[in-house]
């Protein structure tokens, strides 16, 4: 992957009074899959809204491909593709029609519009469809068709609001595989979910939101370790014998406190997340005579490092400033 494709510095958004998005950075680099996480209110749709130019931001730059998104909308635009988490469905519209329509409205004409409009229908599996109405689609059905719609001006990046939300297992499947192979042709996205584990499959990075502000960005890797915020992580350890040897060591080892005792081992704390000291702590162990069989350590699920974040203390409430005056 490049350099920083999607440039976000310091965005701010007020609403009556409460600052939706505060101090939003970050960057996302070309061909990268990032997925935006956060609970209901914590500024995410807000943010891709922003970044989609249907909206303004009160402070803060954004830039995509090195263009600045709100001087220079239109020339962004080209290259944006925005599927929200919700669209209208309308009667007597067939999947064809649907289509079509966003296709000119795009600026497709004549032989040019009939190659996107089977290239995505194509894409999207949606050609058998074509006939159909729309508002007989199912769930999947028409998240496929918003897709092929995101898609018809061939976009260099793509903001996906929600897009799995009340889909069954097989749908949200063929939306993972659509995301693989749109992955594969160079495509930048983002992607907004509460399906955490399938973001972490899908994803090179996440980004946290509370409170309108990014509390982390970074590999899901570092997140399941549990060093990302808390610089601890945990150990399973598994010993052939008695455990008594185990708890003893721990008990007196520096760094280690024990969380859980078994009857072939024990659940612990490490205050160090580097490999390195992991394993000079492993080396430790079994000089010091302790029968080690296993050791390993355990990776949180996304869910609970997701938790752990929102335990954070809220930010303080502040008024918009005046105007003219820096807050």
């Amino acid at each position: 992957m490049s350099a920083a494709f999607l440039e976000v510095e310091g965005l701010v958004r007020w609403f009556d009074g409460v600052r939706a998005v505060n101090g939003v950075s970050f960057e996302i680099p070309a061909g990268a899959v990032v997925g935006l996480i956060g609970a209901n209110g914590a500024g995410k749709t807000t943010t891709m809204r922003l970044l989609a130019t249907l909206d303004l931001p009160d402070r803060g730059v954004i830039r995509l491909g090195g263009v600045d998104v709100v001087e220079r909308p239109n020339e962004v635009r080209r290259r944006i593709g925005w599927m929200p988490d919700y669209f209208p469905a309308y009667k007597d519209t067939t999947v064809g029609d649907y289509i079509d329509f966003f296709g000119r409205a795009n600026g497709l004409h004549g032989a040019e519009l009939l190659r996107r409009v089977m290239e995505v229908t194509e894409f999207t599996d949606l050609v058998p469809l074509a006939q159909r109405p729309m508002d007989r689609l199912s769930k999947g059905q028409t998240q496929r068709l918003c897709l092929a719609r995101t898609l018809l001006n061939d976009p260099d990046f793509l903001i996906l609001d929600e897009p799995a939300a009340g889909l069954d297992p097989k749908a949200r499947l063929e939306f993972k595989n659509l995301v693989r192979v749109l992955r594969e042709r160079g495509k930048t996205i983002l992607i907004s979910s509460h399906i955490l584990s399938e973001l972490g499959e899908m994803c090179d990075t996440l980004i946290f939101m509370d409170r309108g502000a990014v509390m982390h960005h970074g590999d899901t890797g570092t997140l399941r370790r549990g060093g990302a915020t808390t610089g601890a992580c945990v150990v399973d350890i598994v010993i052939d014998g008695a455990v008594v040897p185990l708890l003893e060591w721990l008990a007196v080892r520096p760094g280690w406190k024990l969380l859980n005792e078994r009857r072939d081992g024990a659940r612990a704390e490490f205050a160090n997340v580097e490999a390195a000291a992991l394993a000079a702590e492993l080396r430790r162990l079994v000089t010091d005579g302790v029968a080690v069989t296993d050791f390993h350590r355990e990776e949180r699920r996304l869910e609970e490092a997701f938790v752990e974040m929102l335990r954070e203390p809220p930010l303080l409430k502040k008024t918009p400033p005046a105007e003219g005056k820096t807050p």
